[in-house]
């Protein structure tokens, strides 16, 4: 990519408009940083040290932690810019830790980088920029700010290996107007091509992994060390409630596991649901994990065309980072929250996870999963089936 092809839309002449970057330490970041500064902007690097105040990253792939600080400062003085480093744990740890844990102890499965990205970096870093003069925020996410009729939106990006629009689904219109995604229209293999170009140390670092505050990968003990006792033992049961075992606590638990149940049984089990109020895991064969229905919290919406309450309306929903997105038909109630219907059943769909909604490959916005369930028309075709499988276990 030219430097002189990247262009944010500023009415200002390049050399008078300063864009903060939050630079993380990785190569993402580092390129957009190291392009914006090729291109002419005036660029200040923003790094947020988010936790381990001091340490260096415990395993590959953990990011803003002491050694990804180095590396932020590192290009920073290649490309010649300001760079400034700010404690954010506190902050951190409230918004998106404890956060974490909680949704946890509540049987959730949840999705911190939304929460970073919604508490902190677009909301705290973002207020930040404003106060340093800036007149753009731009990050090294893989998505892109497409004008639109009614103002910026936000769209999946080329990239759709890489696309992470799932993780900025609470990103709104306004916050849209200061932000600027450079990578969007790039390929991964281009991002490091261009940081081999430029130069920077990091362009064979390895990407950060989703979960960076859990340097073991071991996510229960984290919550055991930030909730004393919330590995409370209780029933694993099936559907009709039958105890079919024991579990050491529900934070190890999350829908669609197979492993780790200690259940023998003459098909495969897998999590159907988790019950914190009754620290019940009920398990169940595969089949089961079929659901068509899902429903939300209070819908983040990004633009003006919000859907009317009561009135089904055609959209493509994505259940998990890794899901493609499924035709499905939404319903908002007068309470902001909504009812989901998809037009196929889809598999290990989790409370606490998002569903962000598409329009093609534009978000629309999204909501938090609250709870699922079947159809009239899924529980006839699969309720005989089940009923036998669940029999036999």
């Amino acid at each position: 990519m030219p430097a002189e092809t990247l262009d944010l839309g500023l009415a200002k002449p390049r050399r008078q408009t300063r864009v903060v970057v939050a630079m993380s330490g990785g190569v993402d970041s580092s390129v957009t940083a190291a392009l914006l500064a090729e291109a002419g902007y005036e660029v200040v690097g923003i790094t947020l040290q988010l936790y381990a105040a001091g340490g260096a990253r415990t395993r590959p792939g953990a990011c803003c932690a002491g050694e990804d600080i180095y590396d932020a400062r590192r290009v920073a003085d290649r490309l010649g810019i300001r760079h400034y480093v700010l404690d954010y744990e506190a902050r951190f740890r409230e918004a998106v830790i404890d956060d974490f844990a909680d949704s946890y102890l509540r049987g959730e499965t949840p999705i911190p980088c939304v929460r970073c990205n919604e508490r902190v970096k677009f909301r705290d870093l973002l207020a930040l920029a404003r106060d340093l003069g800036a007149d753009a925020l731009a990050t090294g996410h893989y998505v892109r700010r497409v004008a639109g009729p009614e103002g910026p939106e936000l769209h999946r990006a080329v990239d759709g290996a890489r696309d992470q629009s799932y993780f900025l689904f609470a990103t709104t219109q306004e916050q849209l107007e200061f932000l600027r995604f450079p990578l969007g229209d790039m390929p991964k293999e281009q991002v490091r091509a261009q940081a081999e170009r430029l130069d920077l140390a990091v362009a064979d670092k390895p990407d950060s992994q989703d979960i960076c505050f859990v340097p073991s990968g071991r996510y229960a003990g984290v919550i055991e060390k930030l909730r004393p006792g919330a590995a409370e033992p209780g029933d694993i049961v099936d559907e009709g409630g039958r105890v079919l075992g024991r579990h050491a606590g529900i934070i190890h638990y999350t829908v669609g596991q197979r492993r780790g149940l200690g259940i023998a049984a003459p098909e495969p089990l897998y999590v159907l649901a988790v019950d914190a109020a009754r620290r019940a895991v009920t398990v169940g064969p595969q089949a089961a994990l079929l659901r068509d229905r899902v429903f939300t919290g209070p819908l983040a919406w990004i633009g003006r065309d919000v859907p009317v309450p009561g009135e089904a309306r055609a959209v493509m929903a994505r259940l998990r980072s890794s899901h493609p997105g499924a035709p499905a038909r939404l319903v908002q109630g007068a309470d902001g929250t909504a009812e989901v219907t998809l037009d196929e059943p889809e598999p290990a769909t989790a409370p606490g996870q998002a569903c962000v909604l598409y329009d093609g490959e534009r978000v629309l916005g999204g909501g938090w999963i609250t709870g699922t369930g079947r159809s009239a028309a899924l529980a006839e075709r699969s309720g005989h089936g089940l009923a036998a499988a669940m029999a036999a276990a």
